[in-house]
């Protein structure tokens, strides 16, 4: 079926041929045959590339233009939302029927906000948890949907994603009975069962436009799925992954490698390192070289960041969730352009963004968890990962092998995995604790009145669809009980109430329990002395915060030291160590995570705080955001129960762990593009407030180390200033220097 078939606005079929795409593939054209063009519920379950993204573009043109209704998209990650934004505004360029322009925004930030501004959105990109956060707050807009897309719908089954999805999926349908569900999932076992939940009708394929081969690597071999067997030469014996590696290069092709944790994913990027230098062009090492220079401008120097440098030098990188939000976006760009030839990662790339390999590599199926040990990776886990093989309109086929180490695993991994068919999709929502929040919430926003209609709600969950209401009834009650006894939810003649705690809980977007336990602190008699430390130890004590950092061995005696020189100041005594001895450890992990925002907002250098609490830049991003959130919460129960003096001491606190300052440069971080190194390089030099900075000749500006011509001039239009003639000579004269500088550093002075 061809695109110009379609019957889809003009506009739309002019942008999609310009991007190449002029034909459908197979799982799209059954999708259009399952009628989802006409508003049917569809469950779209294939593989990765096979073009689902399209289908949920043709249906959005459709509600958007034809019926006049508004779209949203659900991503279970925030890269994957900036991914799929990118990809739909594209079509901001087409008009509706009024003559404006279609609207494309994308929410993923803020808790705490009914987001009234996306009313004059027609598309809207978010993630579940702010999608389940949005219809907390009950915006009219809400009511305008007619289209939910729901992505990487597979993730249902994962206890901490899936829930969420789960309850705003059933969520939307009660609030907007008519609306229309797009589920794209990955190939899973009872696609059928999830379409019979969504009311849908269901394409469930295997096809991809890449043909993808499967296999065991082991020594020199590998053994594919079809029968075949690929002789990787002499050096396949001993170094299988290098002969491997080797034939993708020389094929034209990229790797990517998945093992099983952050240190391999490293280790294993410089060990091929210069293996796969020798394998580059000189052209191509050039163009490394510069990409190295720009991992090293980005954020503040760290080990790991001149590491990542050293090894895309060479043209190989680690992709995983410890390195900083930019490093990995850089990352992604340079490899989906083909520069970075090696890419080594850990699972958790395989749910985020699409980067696709003509070979991709499971070095490790064992996974570890801290506090439960290895595991077998999931069928699942395993085709997600095997999917990202073969790259559309560069490979005819994509290879996707895991490592062998004996001939026992060998058969063992081509029965477990290769062989086999992915598992079931199973509702996570039956714990008390994770239904907790969606209780509170169905009777703060005013959903739920009673017993009875909770119970209505609940009956239309995945969960109760897959094993009935019963075990849903038992766990709905506990969760009542805890919000009744806390003081959340109060029962009266017309049935269930959220008290004004309640109601501004659920705004939060906090899990109760943490609500509870700052409260208690907040109106409790508190500590002998409150200091920052007080605050920041109270939000590392709740459920809410995260990563945990667990102490080790060789910590626990700095720690329970710190902990006798500090106690005075902490909201809670620590467990008796002889008693319980996990929750004594625990409370020193939460000191841990405590002394780790208390570093950064003293400004100790990333660098530092990475060696010094074992941390990396990622987690230290995510210590940070979880850490704002949670004082900006703490903040706002303050003023709930009138602790006004503790609310002004949380504010500052909050501003300083959201920029990793000490107070007096709050001021200059406030300005765009002035981080925390910047804002001390302007204090040191006497720029102490913005009036200075107002004041001051872009010259004297320049003088300081790091603000280069174009901040230099946007600091001074942010505070309104005027730009004299002197200043801009004095801008020219610095690009010309710095134009001076690199033209001789590159060879060409």
């Amino acid at each position: 079926m061809r695109i110009d078939e379609l019957p889809i606005d003009g506009q739309v079929k002019a942008i999609l041929r310009e991007q190449g795409i002029v034909e459908l593939f197979p799982p799209q054209e059954e999708a259009i045959r399952a009628g989802v063009l006409e508003g049917r519920n569809l469950v779209l379950a294939s593989p990765t590339a096979s073009g689902k993204t399209l289908v949920a573009i043709l249906c959005a043109m459709k509600h958007v233009l034809e019926k006049g209704g508004k779209v949203l998209y659900l991503t279970p990650l925030r890269a994957l939302a900036n991914e799929k934004y990118e990809e739909f505004k594209r079509f901001e360029a087409v008009r509706k029927p009024n003559g404006d322009h279609v609207r494309v925004a994308i929410s993923t930030g803020d808790y705490d906000s009914p987001e009234l501004e996306l009313a004059s959105a027609d598309i809207i990109i978010t993630t579940n948890e702010k999608a389940d956060s949005i219809l907390r707050h009950k915006p009219p807009w809400v009511r305008q949907v007619s289209l939910v897309v729901a992505d990487e719908v597979h993730l249902l089954t994962f206890p901490d994603r899936g829930p969420t999805l789960e309850v705003v999926l059933a969520r939307m349908r009660q609030v907007n009975p008519g609306v229309q569900v797009l589920a794209l999932s990955a190939t899973v076992s009872n696609a059928g069962e999830l379409a019979e939940w969504l009311d849908a009708s269901m394409v469930d394929t295997d096809w991809r436009p890449v043909k993808l081969k499967e296999g065991v690597l082991y020594r020199g071999e590998v053994w594919f799925k079809d029968g075949e067997v690929l002789d990787l030469g002499p050096d396949g014996a001993n170094r299988p992954l290098h002969a491997l590696i080797d034939r993708t290069l020389r094929l034209g092709g990229q790797a990517l490698i998945f093992v099983g944790t952050r240190r391999r994913a490293v280790s294993m990027a410089k060990k091929l390192a210069n293996f796969v230098e020798e394998r580059l062009s000189n052209a191509l090492r050039g163009l490394l070289a510069r990409v190295a220079d720009e991992v090293l401008s980005l954020g503040e120097k760290t080990r790991l960041s001149e590491l990542l440098a050293e090894l895309v030098r060479h043209g190989v990188a680690f992709h995983h969730a410890g390195l900083s939000g930019p490093h990995r976006r850089l990352i992604e760009r340079e490899f989906r352009s083909g520069h970075i030839k090696v890419l080594t990662a850990t699972p958790t790339l395989a749910y985020g963004v699409n980067l696709p390999a003509r070979t991709v590599v499971i070095y490790d199926y064992r996974r570890y968890e801290p506090g439960y040990g290895y595991y077998d990776m999931s069928v699942l886990d395993y085709k997600q990962m095997v999917g990202r093989a073969g790259r559309p309109r560069y490979d005819e086929v994509g290879e996707a092998v895991i490592l062998a180490r004996t001939e026992e695993e060998q058969e063992f991994l081509m029965r477990a995995y290769v062989e086999a068919e992915p598992e079931r999709i199973w509702s996570k929502l039956a714990s008390e604790r994770t239904v907790r929040p969606h209780v509170l919430a169905s009777i703060a926003a005013g959903y739920a009145r009673t017993e009875k209609e909770l119970w209505d709600f609940f009956s239309k969950t995945f969960y109760a669809h897959q094993y009935g209401l019963g075990t849903m009834r038992f766990v709905v009650k506990k969760a009542l009980s805890f919000l009744e006894e806390k003081g959340m939810v109060i029962r009266d003649r017309e049935g269930l109430r959220a008290t004004r705690f309640g109601e501004r809980v659920s705004e939060l977007y906090v899990d109760p329990e943490t609500a509870v336990i700052i409260r208690d602190a907040l109106t409790g008699p508190g500590p002998r002395e409150l200091t920052d430390l007080s605050f920041l130890h109270l939000i590392a004590h709740t459920p809410d915060m995260w990563p945990k950092l667990r102490p080790y061995r060789r910590e626990l005696e700095e720690l329970a030291a710190f902990l006798d020189e500090h106690e005075g100041e902490l909201f809670f005594a620590p467990p008796d160590p002889e008693l319980d001895a996990i929750g004594f450890e625990e409370f020193l992990g939460e000191l841990k995570v405590a002394r780790a925002l208390k570093a950064w907002i003293e400004e100790e250098p990333e660098d530092a705080i990475m060696r010094e609490f074992d941390v990396q830049p990622g987690d230290l991003y995510r210590l940070v955001e979880a850490g704002r959130w949670l004082l900006y919460a703490s903040r706002e129960l303050a003023l709930l129960f009138g602790r006004k003096d503790a609310a002004v001491k949380l504010t500052v606190l909050m501003k300083r762990v959201e920029h990793g300052v000490r107070e007096e440069l709050l001021p200059l971080v406030s300005l765009k593009g002035v981080g925390r190194v910047r804002a001390r390089l302007l204090y040191a030099s006497g720029f102490r407030t913005l009036d200075d900075l107002r004041k001051a000749p872009v010259e004297e500006l320049l003088k300081v180390p790091g603000i280069g011509p174009k901040l230099a001039l946007s600091i001074k239009e942010q505070l309104g200033a005027r730009i004299t003639e002197e200043d801009l000579k004095a801008v020219k004269r610095e690009e010309w220097v710095q134009k001076s500088l690199l033209e001789y550093s590159s060879g060409q002075g």
